[in-house]
């Protein structure tokens, strides 16, 4: 069984290659891979959120013409379109929910339409969306320590531990332009780069720590394991 994970940006594709892959192959998928959403041919264009429509023709036109695959996705919460044509399905109307709510609300509505536009024989199991919440950074936050060493900055680790600790789950932190994990993360380390420094990040943390510390991402993970077919 073939895996692909659609992605918003260069960071989560290095997640993907580099993190995800090596497990979930160890589980029974024959390959797993990253997508850029949008046209990851053109530099200028790569990464970022797309709106709604051109994100969900991408992921039908792969599920129709891979006919053994599955198909999940990997975005930020915090920067999806709520309103107009591009609109997300359930990203309106969700503030008032506590996070895990939030993103299940979102999860649901996206896998419904994708459904609807596959038709009546599609089996839904092949598209299982993932929604982080709020972005990215936030799964950084399973090991504030981890994290500052792998930016090259250990003397942040307090700063950083401060933050996770007024949270219940890495996956709370909030979001707003000042509050969002990526806005905190800059307000402690004006440099910081996503595509570089996050990577960097990662790669230090380690899988286990972020799904021991994220309870929806290893939600999502487990549910991607099942499908396996070891």
């Amino acid at each position: 069984m073939r895996l692909l994970i659609h992605v918003e940006g260069q960071t989560e594709e290095t997640f993907v290659n580099e993190v995800l892959s090596p497990h979930l192959l160890s589980v029974g998928y024959t390959s797993v891979g990253a997508r850029l959403l949008g046209n990851a041919r053109l530099k200028r264009n790569r990464g970022g959120i797309r709106s709604w429509p051109v994100v969900r023709n991408d992921i039908v036109s792969h599920l129709r013409n891979d006919t053994g695959c599955v198909a999940t996705m990997m975005v930020d919460y915090y920067g999806l379109p709520s309103e107009g044509d591009g609109a997300w399905p359930g990203r309106d109307g969700t503030a008032h929910l506590p996070a895990a709510q939030r993103a299940k609300v979102l999860e649901q509505a996206l896998k419904a339409d994708v459904a609807l536009a596959m038709g009546t024989s599609f089996n839904a199991n092949r598209f299982l969306p993932f929604v982080m919440m709020y972005e990215f950074e936030g799964l950084l936050f399973s090991d504030p320590g981890a994290f500052a060493r792998g930016i090259g900055k250990p003397g942040l680790q307090s700063e950083f531990q401060d933050i996770r600790d007024l949270f219940p789950t890495p996956e709370d932190i909030n979001d707003s332009p000042i509050t969002a994990p990526s806005k905190r993360v800059e307000q402690q380390m004006p440099e910081y780069e996503k595509p570089l420094f996050g990577t960097l990040a990662v790669l230090e943390i380690g899988l286990p720590r972020i799904r021991g510390e994220c309870p929806h991402f290893a939600e999502w993970l487990s549910s991607l394991e099942a499908l396996a077919p070891l």
